[in-house]
């Protein structure tokens, strides 16, 4: 019998049908969003997918595609597995999408996927069902990253030195405001990575710009100092769910004054404190084998706790 289920390709004409998928799906973010992920369309060959059942779209899948046949989630994004509505749909229909989607890999000539599940803190209500197909259809794991994270419903107090640090920045009492203009952000994130780990930031000022002003209220950017120049700097993106910061930046004077601590005690206790979860994002370098300790330890001493990204390798 026929299968119920079909499989094609997304095309341009289907932004707007794509985003309200994304809009009532269980676990689609704004970095699903059409306008997020086509920023920048021109470093990869997108091969984002569109299942159907009886015709009518029901899941996505944000996707590009390498020349040697190898299907990626979207590069350009975190996360990003099967996108999935809210009901309706259960562990024998993700059964049956992957014999569809596998089944069109083979047609295709695509012999490899490499799947980044969305994890849990960001779905709205559980959904899981793709990891259970993953193992179901022999994948393995390809990289773990931890992040670090706190349950807002019950947030653990920070640790003695995290206390130390607010303790003498409250003595100081920094300003803190948002800003809509990268252009006071990007210096001090920019210095601070080329410092500290010898890197840059993901996206230009002007790509951040750029997504700042299609997502003001998902991407939000915090400063905080004692003088005329920030030392502290963070940006969020806002899923309503979780507050996951994207960046971290902070100075040497900030370091000293204890302004990042003062920083994230505001985020967390004010701006953010209705969300479900506060993501430190994770601590790791080469694919998950090397965890920053140091890292780690300062985000755990926040009050986080760990939680796994985790990307599979599903061979066709």
């Amino acid at each position: 019998m026929e299968s119920e289920w079909k499989i094609r390709r997304y095309n341009p004409e289907d932004a707007g049908l794509w985003d309200r998928l994304v809009a009532e799906s269980r676990q689609g973010t704004l970095l699903h969003m059409r306008g997020y992920m086509d920023y920048h369309a021109d470093r990869f060959h997108d091969c984002s997918l569109i299942a159907t059942r009886k015709g009518k779209p029901t899941a996505i899948l944000p996707a590009n595609i390498d020349s040697d046949g190898t299907l990626r989630s979207h590069q350009g994004l975190t996360y990003g597995g099967w996108i999935t509505p809210l009901s309706h749909f259960d562990g024998t229909d993700m059964l049956e999408l992957f014999g569809i989607w596998t089944s069109w890999c083979r047609e295709n000539d695509i012999s490899d996927i490499i799947y980044k599940a969305v994890p849990h803190i960001y779905h709205r209500i559980p959904a899981e069902e793709d990891l259970y197909a993953l193992f179901r259809y022999g994948a393995s794991v390809e990289t773990v990253n931890l992040s670090t994270v706190i349950d807002m419903r019950e947030i653990p107090a920070f640790n003695t030195q995290q206390k130390r640090h607010l303790k003498k920045a409250s003595s100081i009492n920094p300003w803190i405001r948002e800003t809509a203009d990268v252009g006071e952000f990007m210096p001090l994130l920019t210095e601070c990575l080329r410092e500290r780990h010898d890197a840059s930031p993901v996206h230009s000022a002007a790509e951040l710009q750029l997504l700042k002003e299609r997502f003001p209220d998902g991407i939000r950017l915090f400063l905080s100092g004692t003088g005329n120049i920030p030392e502290a700097a963070i940006c969020i993106y806002d899923t309503n769910s979780v507050a996951h910061c994207q960046y971290i930046a902070t100075s040497r004077a900030g370091r000293e004054n204890g302004t990042l601590t003062f920083l994230f005690n505001h985020l967390i206790s004010n701006i953010f404190s209705s969300r479900r979860y506060f993501d430190f994002g994770t601590s790791n370098e080469d694919a998950g084998r090397v965890l920053n300790s140091g890292l780690l330890h300062q985000k755990t001493g926040l009050g986080g706790r760990g939680v796994a990204y985790q990307i599979f390798h599903l061979k066709i």
